[in-house]
């Protein structure tokens, strides 16, 4: 017999609340294992990525820009949506060429995960880059406003452990890069 913690909710009713090319809002009405209702508001973002693109062994590429709900400017890996019916490497390499001008000889996944695993649908799935190929960069998406540097892998991991990185999916990569990095 299962514990209530392993029985899975029912969806009794869904509302469409709001919806944009991004993202979209749904209010459900949840039918929980003792048998209550309570309402649950879910956003859907569906798939991203985010790759770590290695230049050389120790050297890496991130991006600054500002981000416009965090209120801040930040470093960060390529990041973005995977498109209806794309391919997930296939986003990743659109991605690098959209905001970094390279292709990637060999993408490493090393890590799929929830965003948010109460109240968001998005999936994220994350690799590492190597073997980089320079590219004429295709135009940028219209709300993209980039800085391209590269830095020693050593320092983008120090600035993680510092605090001074803050998206999630670049933490995630660059400890999981350091842990492959040490085996």
């Amino acid at each position: 017999m299962k514990k209530p913690s392993e029985i899975p909710w029912k969806t009794v009713s869904t509302t469409p609340i709001y919806s944009n090319k991004w993202l979209s809002l749904r209010e459900d009405i949840a039918e929980l294992p003792d048998g209550r209702t309570t309402i649950y508001g879910v956003v859907t973002c569906g798939n991203c990525v985010g790759i770590l693109p290695f230049l050389d062994s120790d050297t890496v590429l991130l991006i600054q820009q500002y981000r416009y709900v965090a209120r801040r400017v930040t470093w960060e890996m390529p990041t973005g949506g995977v498109h209806t019916g794309e391919p997930i490497e296939k986003a990743a390499q659109r991605e690098l060429a959209e905001e970094i001008g390279y292709r990637a000889g060999r993408l490493i996944p090393v890590s799929t995960y929830h965003t948010s695993k109460s109240v968001m649908d998005e999936t994220a799935h994350l690799f590492l880059a190597e073997d980089l190929v320079a590219l004429e960069r295709p135009p940028r998406d219209e709300t993209e406003f980039i800085e391209v540097r590269p830095f020693p892998f050593e320092e983008v991991l120090q600035m993680v452990l510092a605090g001074e990185v803050v998206d999630g999916m670049t933490i995630i990569a660059v400890l999981l890069a350091d842990r492959r990095r040490q085996s």
